[in-house]
């Protein structure tokens, strides 16, 4: 039994080509998607020649959508963003920052970005600043600064940290020199 099989293409697909490209798709993905919704057919010559004329357009459009990307990647690069979030005292989030928040806010801002275009190396959900990697091509690029930030003030904690010592005794610090302590004891006689 074949694994792949050879098709033409008769529209453009994202990330498999465009119309009038001969691919080798396996056979489920052929059979399940491109055939049943007339993305592709069984490629002929004949078919071939007929849509050179399509395929010319689509080149235009592809190249046309590349440069608009590679000026929208040049504008984009260095940008910052600010996201205001619910989070607790200590700055954990109650929810997360996620690739379509983050494509949202690039949208108010005139970029037209995907949310799988944003590229986040984990899971946002904290109060800080993180770089943000916007990847529209293989070699299309930008970091974008993304600065998330509590929607309300937080209180400092200003209490000094507590120290112990190597059996978990408590070490206790005096706000008073050592020094002061000798000179306002009295002397023992």
């Amino acid at each position: 039994m074949r694994k792949t099989v050879k098709l033409l293409l008769t529209e453009n697909v994202e990330s498999l080509g465009i119309v009038g490209d001969v691919v080798n798709v396996k056979v489920g993905y052929a059979r399940n998607y491109l055939l049943p919704f007339g993305y592709a057919t069984e490629p002929s010559e004949e078919l071939i020649a007929s849509l050179a004329e399509r395929r010319a357009q689509a080149e235009k459009e592809v190249a046309e959508r590349r440069k608009q990307r590679e000026e929208m990647i040049h504008k984009l690069d260095g940008q910052e963003l600010t996201m205001d979030r619910a989070c607790n005292d200590q700055g954990h989030l109650y929810g997360s920052v996620t690739q379509q928040d983050i494509a949202s806010a690039l949208k108010e801002v005139g970029f037209n970005v995907s949310p799988r275009e944003v590229r986040l190396p984990g899971a946002i959900k904290r109060i800080d600043t993180f770089d943000i990697l916007v990847k529209v091509d293989s070699d299309l690029e930008a970091h974008v600064k993304l600065w998330v930030a509590p929607d309300r003030h937080i209180e400092d904690d200003d209490a000094e940290e507590m120290e112990f010592d190597s059996e978990g005794e408590l070490i206790v610090k005096d706000d008073k020199p050592a020094k002061e302590e000798a000179e306002s004891a009295p002397a023992a006689e």
